[in-house]
């Protein structure tokens, strides 16, 4: 499983780095595409990470000039994170990043094996992850 995960995550990469991402900084684009201009902490709660890690990746993306960061009006303390025009054109380039990936992942299974994969990872996810269910 930890070899099938790493040699997805380098070909998600690859396919990433030709809109100019790294894997994970999509992440970040997604949740701003669901909704934009979300505070540091709900972003970080939203990925599954540490707030000092969302801070670092949206540096990251403020300097590619896909996101920018303002204060949060209604708490000084924190900031929100909002999609420039040019992270909001990325969006269909991104999804058919994943598309690909998927393809590339799922070939030379069958419909059904398809679904049997999709329903064992499903529930592998549940195992790990006991909010996943709830969401």
């Amino acid at each position: 499983l930890a070899k099938v995960c790493r040699a997805h995550r380098s070909n998600v990469g690859e396919l990433l780095a030709e809109v100019g991402l790294h894997v994970g900084q999509e992440m970040v684009l997604v949740e701003l595409w669901d909704e934009d201009g979300l505070r540091g902490g709900d972003l970080a709660a939203r990925l599954g990470v540490e707030a000092p890690t969302v801070t670092k990746m949206v540096r990251r993306l403020e300097r590619c000039c896909l996101v920018e960061r303002r204060q949060d009006r209604e708490d000084a303390r924190s900031f929100r994170v909002y999609l420039t025009g040019e992270g909001r054109s990325l969006e269909e380039r991104v999804a058919l990043c994943w598309e690909r990936a998927e393809e590339q992942l799922l070939a030379g299974m069958s419909v059904g094996e398809r679904r049997n994969f999709l329903l064992l990872l499903t529930k592998a996810r549940a195992n790990l992850d006991p909010g996943f269910g709830a969401q």
